[in-house]
């Protein structure tokens, strides 16, 4: 039971790069590229500071809004959040949805500023 909860807490601690990770250097070159950028943050969050150009659609919203949003499914669209754990949820989401090309920061943006 120990080792079960040791290895919980090292995945919550330390994720591993899953696929559909990118790292900064990789989202610089998407974006350049015509990716978009969301910040599923909270509004709030994203006020206080956010990656130039990104577009904020909270992690809540997605299924709501994305939709009206980006209409173009094969678009490049990467998510991120503050530690990676609400971009991916979001980026399950789009997935979900229909989107083809999503990724997510590895890790978020608290690193990164």
């Amino acid at each position: 039971m120990i080792s079960k909860i040791k290895k919980i807490i090292k995945n919550k601690l330390y994720r591993e790069m899953e696929e559909g990770d990118i790292v900064i250097d990789e989202l610089k070159s998407y974006q350049n590229n015509g990716a978009v950028v969301v910040d599923v943050r909270s509004p709030q969050e994203y006020e206080e500071g956010h990656i130039d150009g990104a577009i904020s659609i909270p992690e809540y919203n997605i299924k709501k809004n994305v939709e009206n949003i980006l209409k173009d499914k094969n678009e490049k669209i990467i998510v991120y959040c503050s530690s990676g754990g609400r971009s991916r949820k979001a980026q399950k989401t789009l997935k979900k949805l229909g989107y083809n090309k999503v990724y997510n920061l590895y890790n978020g943006i608290e690193n990164y500023f």
